[in-house]
C-alpha cells in the first residue's frame, strides 16, 4: 500500500509540474512582444543568433507550434476541459547533439489521475532548431521529417507515440 501511495504521490507531482510549466507558457503568451527594430546592424543580428534561448522561451517556442496547439484544444474539447495538454522537462541536464545543446521536453496529455506523453521534443538553447525525438530509431527528427512521416495534425490521442 505504501508503494502505491508513493507512486500515486509520484503522479500528482508530475501532474501539478505540468500544470505549472503550462500555465507559465500560456501566461508568456500574453504578453505583446517588443517592436523590433527597423534595421539592426548584421553584428546585433549575429549576436541575437547566437545568445541563448532560456527553459521558458523554448518552452514557448514548442507551445507555439500548431501541432502543440491543436493538439491542447482537441484533449480540453473532448475532455470537456477534464485534460490538458501541458509540457513536462524530462531531463533537466542538456541533450548535446553534435556540440549542440538542446532542452529536452514532453508534450503530455495532464489528467486529474496521470500524465501521459504524447511526443518528446529537444529545443536548441542556440539558435531556432526545434527537433522530435524519435525512440523507434533513437534518432531525432526534424520538426520537416516529423510531419511528413508522423502526420501528427492527424492525431487525435497519445496512443499513436511509436507509429
Amino acid at each position: 500500500m505504501l508503494k502505491q501511495e508513493s507512486s500515486n504521490q509520484r503522479i500528482s507531482g508530475v501532474a501539478l509540474a505540468a500544470v505549472i510549466a503550462l500555465a507559465s507558457v500560456l501566461g508568456g503568451c500574453r504578453e505583446k512582444p517588443a517592436p523590433a527594430p527597423a534595421a539592426p546592424a548584421p553584428a546585433a543580428a549575429a549576436t541575437d543568433a547566437a545568445a541563448s534561448r532560456t527553459r521558458e522561451q523554448a518552452m514557448s517556442a514548442l507551445m507555439a507550434l500548431p501541432e502543440l496547439q491543436a493538439w491542447s484544444i482537441q484533449l480540453e474539447k473532448a475532455s470537456g476541459g477534464k485534460v490538458r495538454g501541458a509540457l513536462i522537462e524530462y531531463d533537466s541536464a542538456p541533450r548535446v547533439i553534435n556540440g549542440k545543446s538542446y532542452w529536452q521536453f514532453s508534450f503530455v496529455e495532464n489528467g486529474s489521475d496521470a500524465a501521459h506523453p504524447w511526443d518528446s521534443f529537444l529545443v536548441a538553447q542556440q539558435g531556432s532548431e526545434i527537433l522530435v525525438e524519435d525512440f523507434g530509431t533513437d534518432t531525432p527528427l526534424t520538426l520537416e521529417k516529423w510531419r511528413k512521416e508522423k502526420r501528427p495534425m492527424a492525431r487525435t490521442s497519445g496512443e499513436m507515440i511509436g507509429e
